[in-house]
């Protein structure tokens, strides 16, 4: 590996640790001394995601992320929990072994996380995705998540955004 501070392309391994699915090391230079850390993980092979409009982009765990992040934003969330959605989400999209998935699949395994995960946030990620055309449909998707909620503070906030929205 290749020292960054003095650009020689030898270094040697001083400690290697299991992080998540990477290998963590910390390497020290034999010409400088100076000690850096590097990450390694497993290449996958590039995914597709196919847009609604057929177009065709590289999936990209960090534009997924952004996209939970601003569903659940003001919401009490661990952000730890948001990462752990998209990490199961990229690790499910890899185990199908496909080159290419469709976005709408991807939003529904956002769907499925985010429902168990934080009602309002699921009301937001769907009000986008699924693009609603009118508000029977989005009061239809109100009152399902009001037939199984158990918690009265999130029927609540449901009832009210179903009232604004009316």
């Amino acid at each position: 590996m290749r020292c960054p501070y003095c650009n020689i392309p030898d270094s040697k391994v001083t400690d290697s640790r299991t992080v998540g699915e990477n290998v963590r090391r910390r390497r020290e230079c034999v010409r400088c001394g100076l000690r850096f850390t590097t990450y390694e993980r497993v290449q996958t092979t590039a995914l597709l995601v196919v847009k609604r409009d057929e177009r065709r982009q590289e999936f990209n765990k960090d534009k997924l992320l952004s996209q939970i992040v601003l569903a659940c934003t003001k919401r009490p969330i661990p952000y730890r929990d948001i990462e752990k959605v998209v990490e199961d989400i990229e690790s499910q999209v890899q185990n199908l072994g496909k080159p290419e998935i469709k976005s709408s699949t991807i939003g529904e395994m956002v769907m499925e996380r985010l429902r168990s995960l934080d009602r309002i946030a699921y009301i937001r990620w769907a009000s986008v995705y699924r693009d609603f055309q009118d508000m029977e449909s989005f009061e239809e998707m109100v009152k399902d998540l009001r037939g199984d909620s158990e918690s009265n503070e999130e029927e609540a906030t449901l009832s009210l955004l179903a009232k604004n929205i009316s």
